[in-house]
């Protein structure tokens, strides 16, 4: 007889990882593949003739120009951007982190809070004062010079490259490349410059090619960003016609006339430009690699003389047309009678309208409600991922990993869509669409794959003995996980927290296709009244000026609780001469 073969035992840990792939899954994958899917539904009205399927959508979108137009546009907007962007981000990231410029991690820091403000107030700052008509610099110009026209136009290409720049286009790359920087041993640039070499003949000989590796990495990061803008492009394309992927979607969708297949069609076409990006950005990040730390790492800096003074001036120039540029405008703007018109006076009607707004006291509570959950469930969420993916051996983690990271190079607004046709597809979710609900899932799991790697590194560090200890006293697996991990991970939970609240707080792209009136938020009422149909300016800056107040207290507060529960080497010092002293 051959041989009996014992089935597999389902164990517990089966059952666990299965809940937790079906369930993350289903938010993360399944509305991906519902846009594929939905895209062959040839139904002419979605929502009341049949499935009848198809390739006639697909058909229409390759037969209008400005449906694949708005894809190039996009790779436009991205090239030119990261092209400008990425060469400064460098500089200012070697000047940081490689010379005796005054105060380089409080420069340091503040990069980190121009990226913590959203690009939403940043370009209706930029509005404010590159407006052809009324903006305050263009009017400014035509009054000092006698012009008929002034000479900025923020709504064209250039304008929207200029609005991604003073964004998050230079500020993320500085973020990624200043560490990268810090962490190089000086002994190779000493060594180039005891040879006879310049500062920037080693630069460019020794410095930029041993960061090759970290540069790579960032512009590969940045591949996946090709389709994430939304809030820029909105504001400053449509006025004159210049649609981008995203903006093309969302206008095909909340069109009197709904679009959804086209719409789904184009979203389609991306993910499978997405599908052949993500295989190029690993080929980037695996191809070279340079050690630049080794057991003798010697830290030094490079004195630049009166340049360390110059380039701590130019630096804190450019954080001013980031930071508080931008803040300054909107808060003047506010209590203009009409902005760009100074000869109109100063009002507080714009404040009192805003205020007393039912729809604004509405945005408000939604916006906090959005963020306080992310700040408190999404951590908690990435640390339980993080601690199966590192210290367990369920089966599934592999794909449970890969979930992660292919999920998080979904943009916001397909993700959206995607989620769209979730609700609306799937019985009893349904009554939840264009409620505060479905906003909150969208919220608590954006960020999943920055959170749950952050929490993997941390888990990688700790080690195990104290979780056995408490195994070993009889604690189960949940009483160890709140009684153990959760206190050694307060210092990282605390600041994802911040991180998530900032993110929830300015969210747009992801939860514009799932929001409703009853649903709007600060972020998406601001853009709103900014758009070309509203022309609310001064309304729309005073509440990108709450916006900001609540990223960069939040930017604060990672710095604040970022030293108070993190190592305190010096501390750690001090206690050690401490107990020598006394030993003596």
């Amino acid at each position: 007889m051959p041989p009996v073969v014992a089935a597999p035992r389902v164990t517990r840990g089966h059952v666990i990882m299965a809940v937790v792939l079906i369930s993350l899954g289903y938010f993360l994958i399944w509305p991906v593949l519902l846009l594929l899917i939905n895209s062959f539904n040839a139904a002419g009205d979605w929502f009341v003739e049949p499935r009848t399927w198809g390739l006639k959508h697909w058909q229409n979108a390759f037969q209008r120009a400005g449906l694949l137009q708005s894809l190039g546009n996009s790779l436009l907007i991205w090239s030119l951007t990261v092209s400008i962007s990425f060469p400064i981000g460098v500089a200012i990231a070697w000047i940081l982190a490689r010379t005796k410029i005054p105060f380089s991690h409080t420069l340091e820091f503040l990069f980190w809070v121009s990226y913590m403000v959203p690009a939403l107030p940043t370009t209706i700052a930029w509005i404010t004062l590159l407006d052809p008509d009324i903006g305050m610099i263009n009017v400014g110009l035509k009054n000092l010079f006698k012009l008929d026209q002034g000479p900025f136009n923020i709504f064209s290409v250039p304008g929207i490259v200029w609005a991604n720049l003073m964004g998050h286009g230079i500020s993320i790359k500085v973020m990624l490349m200043t560490p990268a920087f810090r962490n190089m041993d000086s002994t190779f640039e000493e060594a180039a410059r005891v040879g006879g070499a310049s500062n920037l003949r080693t630069l460019c000989k020794v410095t930029l090619p041993l960061m090759i590796t970290p540069m790579m990495m960032v512009f590969a990061l940045q591949l996946l960003r090709v389709f994430q803008s939304f809030e820029t492009e909105y504001l400053l394309g449509m006025p004159f016609g210049f649609y981008v992927y995203s903006t093309k979607i969302y206008t095909l969708i909340r069109n009197a006339v709904p679009n959804y297949g086209e719409a789904t069609v184009l979203a389609s076409i991306t993910l499978l430009i997405i599908a052949l990006i993500i295989p190029l950005q690993r080929w980037i990040i695996e191809r070279r690699r340079y050690t630049t730390i080794t057991g003798s790492f010697r830290p030094g800096l490079i004195d630049l003389g009166k340049g360390n003074y110059v380039a701590f001036a130019i630096l804190t120039l450019f954080l001013v047309l980031l930071t508080l540029g931008p803040l300054a405008i909107l808060v003047l703007g506010s209590f203009m009678q009409r902005i760009g018109y100074f000869v109109l006076g100063f009002t507080l009607e714009h404040w009192k309208f805003v205020l007393t707004d039912p729809v604004f006291v509405k945005a408000l509570r939604t916006t906090l409600t959005l963020a306080l959950a992310a700040a408190i469930a999404s951590p908690l969420i990435f640390a339980v991922i993080a601690y199966i993916l590192v210290r367990t051996r369920l089966p599934g983690r592999g794909m449970l990993d890969l979930m992660i990271w292919s999920a998080g190079a979904i943009p916001g607004i397909l993700a959206g869509l995607g989620l769209l046709w979730m609700f609306i597809d799937t019985p009893g979710l349904n009554a939840l669409f264009g409620t505060i609900w479905a906003l909150l899932i969208v919220v608590i799991l954006q960020g999943k794959t920055t959170g749950v790697n952050i929490m993997k590194g941390v888990l990688v560090q700790v080690g195990a003995d104290m979780e056995e200890a408490a195994r070993v006293s009889g604690a189960g697996w949940i009483r160890t996980f709140f009684r153990i991990w959760l206190p050694l991970l307060m210092p990282t939970l605390v600041l994802l927290a911040v991180m998530n609240f900032v993110s929830a707080a300015g969210a747009t792209s992801s939860i514009i296709l799932l929001a409703s009136r009853d649903t709007m938020t600060l972020s998406l009422m601001a853009l709103e009244l900014s758009s070309s149909a509203v022309n609310n300016r001064e309304a729309a800056s005073i509440i990108s000026i709450f916006i900001i107040a609540f990223t960069v207290t939040g930017a604060f507060l990672v710095r604040y609780f970022g030293r108070r529960f993190g190592v305190r080497h010096d501390m750690r010092a001090e206690s050690a001469a401490a107990a020598r002293q006394n030993s003596n």
